[in-house]
């Protein structure tokens, strides 16, 4: 486990050193062409941590006139200058807009707290100080971010009720269903966030000790990460979020490796605010990336459009669009739908029959791909991860396959595993795969999730109820759908003692089965 983290950690030091020196190019290219609006300013945070922040206001703005007031922390290991194209954007349309270095990055001060008590108590700060030192109107401000400002912004909006709309893009609701989903760590998207958080920041010794942990699989930690990660999830606050009253828009990208399009439909689905729910094809902040260049980007403008309703009041018709708005990986642009139960018009069980025992320990060939990288490639190329069904080995992958389907299928929503399993050990991890395969046999991935269980008694069955990663994708017809299951994928970590055996079966009384969502054709 030790080698694998380090290398792990090393690959991802080096991509995140990529994506920074872009996303660096990004903010500063603008920046040459800055007005005179544009301007750097230290703000004292909580505890008196100097925060490293840009003003831009409308050109020719002075203290006679109020402006409302878009406050934008960075993303993760990303320096303040990260949204100065979107700033000066939303400048010219009229609004004052703060971007700030969040603590432990960068120049600014402190330490990384994760989204914090610090960190939201130093969104409250910021607003005081735009406040104090902008012609900022108190009564019409807004948080938006990419990321970490995502998670920052819903959990400022949550403890702060002067904050009336937020764009959280590519964020986070539930840290804990974000990296520990089935119970299972995301040891990939750990190390990116890990890398990049050596190279640009300091971590704290809790976020260190945290890490430390996630690597280790230590299960006598495993309660004080699930509590440490409530703490910093919007999730844990939704009552307090409705109360305040925020509108809320949420955009995610379906292949998102660190925070899974999941637990943003779950969190969506719980907000009785205002809201909005924006899903599109590619991984961890890609949809916005094109944004933050200057370019025409679809997630920004409607964020500008999201603002200007609930900030400025304009009756631009944002409020009256179907709320959840999702776009296939497979093609066309965005569907509508009023909620997020109405994605599925139908589910589809494709039954998991008859009994079949695999081994454990090794990769079979079925996986979810590269942290960012495989999600990109399906975003630009609709090239996601693929395994040839027929030479997948039986050794260690369970293959079951439906009928091929006599028109296109489209998978909207969560696809959903019901199985018996009898391990041979006490603990240990799965991972499903559903696959989408064409007439030679080679699957497309169409979704997947990890699954972990301790303390099982050997031999003695037990019911797995697993939630696959929400998704959009059209089987074309001719196609079968593919179930597949093993025990080793690179992207998390795996519980499997050496040896050890698992066993899927479908008794009479409880079959075995996975439920596909399919939109109405």
């Amino acid at each position: 486990m030790g080698h694998g983290r380090t290398t792990a950690r090393t690959a991802a030091a080096g991509a995140v050193s990529a994506a920074l020196i872009a996303g660096t190019v990004v903010g500063l290219a603008p920046a040459a062409q800055a007005s005179p609006s544009v301007r750097f300013a230290d703000i004292t945070g909580d505890g008196g941590t100097v925060l490293k922040a840009n003003v831009v206001t409308p050109a020719g703005a002075d203290d006679s006139h109020r402006y409302p007031l878009i406050v934008l922390p960075t993303s993760w290991a990303l320096p303040q200058v990260e949204y100065l194209a979107q700033a000066q954007k939303l400048a010219d349309s009229g609004y004052v807009v703060l971007t700030y270095n969040v603590r432990g990055f960068w120049q600014s001060g402190g330490q990384i707290e994760v989204a914090g008590p610090p960190d939201t108590a130093d969104a409250s700060k910021v607003i005081d100080w735009a406040l104090a030192h902008t012609p900022a109107d108190p009564e019409h401000i807004g948080m938006a971010g990419v990321s970490y400002g995502a998670g920052i912004s819903l959990l400022a909006a949550a403890h702060d009720k002067r904050v009336k709309a937020v764009a959280a893009l590519s964020g986070w609701a539930d840290l804990i269903d974000s990296i520990y989903s089935g119970r299972t760590q995301h040891l990939q998207a750990a190390a990116v966030l890990d890398g990049a958080a050596t190279l640009t920041g300091r971590e704290s010794p809790e976020l260190r000790e945290i890490f430390d942990n996630l690597y280790a699989s230590d299960l006598d930690t495993e309660q004080q990460m699930i509590d440490w990660g409530r703490k910093r999830s919007a999730a844990t606050y939704v009552d307090q979020l409705n109360k305040n009253g925020a509108a809320v828009m949420l955009a995610n990208a379906w292949g998102d490796t660190v925070f899974p399009a999941n637990q943003y439909a779950s969190f969506y689905e719980k907000l009785t605010v205002p809201k909005r729910l924006q899903l599109r094809p590619g991984d961890h902040a890609t949809p916005e990336l094109t944004g933050l260049f200057g370019l025409p980007n679809d997630v920004w403008t409607d964020t500008g459009r999201w603002f200007d309703h609930y900030l400025k009041g304009a009756d631009n018709g944002v409020d009256r669009e179907q709320p959840v708005r999702l776009k296939s990986r497979s093609a066309g642009g965005y569907e509508g739908y009023p909620d997020w139960k109405s994605v599925t018009a139908t589910r589809k069980k494709m039954a998991l029959a008859g009994s079949t025992t695999i081994h454990a320990n090794v990769d079979s060939g079925a996986d979810g791909g590269i942290v960012f990288l495989s999600s990109i490639l399906d975003q630009v190329a609709q090239l996601p991860p693929m395994a040839s069904m027929p030479l997948l080995p039986r050794r260690w992958a369970a293959v079951w396959q439906s009928e091929r389907s006599g028109s296109t299928q489209r998978v909207r929503g969560t696809a959903r595993l019901h199985t018996n399993l009898t391990p041979t050990e006490e603990s240990g991890t799965l991972v499903a795969y559903l696959y989408d395969v064409g007439p030679l046999g080679i699957g497309k991935l169409v979704t997947h999730a990890p699954y972990t269980w301790h303390g099982r008694t050997p031999g003695e069955p037990f019911d797995v109820d697993l939630d696959l990663f929400s998704t959009a994708y059209d089987v074309p017809a001719g196609h079968r759908l593919a179930l597949v299951v093993d025990t080793v994928d690179p992207l998390y970590a795996e519980h499997n003692p050496s040896g050890a055996q698992l066993t899927f079966s479908s008794p009479a009384d409880d079959p075995s089965y996975v439920s596909v969502p399919l939109g109405e054709q």
